[in-house]
């Protein structure tokens, strides 16, 4: 787990975004560095046994860089004020879905499904979902997924207003093919997780997203001609 010292780093460095700043504190930045692996080892002891497809990571493939790219950002601070932990098949540079938590001050949530695919691996989980839809259905309205993570994120972004070039509007799954992004999370308070048993409750409610996570990825393991 994170320990409130490295909840308070990140507030202060949120408050002093700047490389002299970090340089100065950058004891207390190994320090935090230290609790941010120890809590992705935490959460790998425990979901790899129960998800198979998590069996060759290592905390390394699950983490993420302090230093923001700020190549194409109008905010040019130079590191990121929050903590990611991806626990993913493809790890990072190969998109598949997987499992997220994201430790913000107000805005803390976990996540898994998969986010904003790219456009040939969107169109291998169109085709999925139009000839497996109910497999996918099944997954969504199951009463405790739903109970946890609600449905899928919907707005502008993520939804297209037609049907996808292709699929008929009146296609029982349409609302799901106009999904661009198939994600759910949960919010929590960041303060949770200083709590012993952080790691065990957020791992248990990860994994009723394997089902999803599952789906998503055997579409992409179809072949186009499919």
């Amino acid at each position: 787990m994170l320990t409130n010292d490295s909840l308070e780093f990140l507030d202060d460095l949120k408050a002093n975004n700047n490389r002299d700043w970090f340089i100065a504190n950058k004891k207390k930045y190994e320090i935090f560095k230290k609790d941010y692996h120890q809590l992705v080892a935490a959460f790998l002891d425990i979901m790899k046994p129960l998800d198979p497809s998590l069996e060759m990571l290592e905390v390394k493939n699950c983490t993420f860089r302090i230093n923001r790219d700020i190549r194409f950002s109008k905010d040019k601070s130079p590191y990121k004020s929050h903590v990611g932990v991806w626990l993913s098949s493809g790890a990072k540079g190969n998109n598949r879905a997987g499992y997220y938590v994201h430790i913000e001050r107000g805005a803390s949530f976990i996540a898994g499904g998969f986010y904003s695919p790219l456009p040939d691996d969107l169109k291998k989980v169109r085709k999925e979902i139009a000839f497996f839809h109910e497999d996918l259905e099944e997954i969504i309205n199951n009463k405790i997924f739903k109970k946890e993570f609600g449905t899928f994120a919907r707005n502008e972004k993520s939804t297209l207003k037609n049907p996808p070039r292709g699929y008929d509007k009146e296609h029982p799954a349409i609302e799901l093919l106009k999904l661009k992004s198939f994600e759910v999370l949960q919010k929590f308070d960041i303060n949770e997780i200083t709590q012993e048993d952080f790691v065990t409750k957020k791992s248990k409610k990860l994994l009723l997203l394997k089902p999803l996570n599952e789906f998503m990825n055997r579409a992409l393991a179809v072949d186009d001609d499919f």
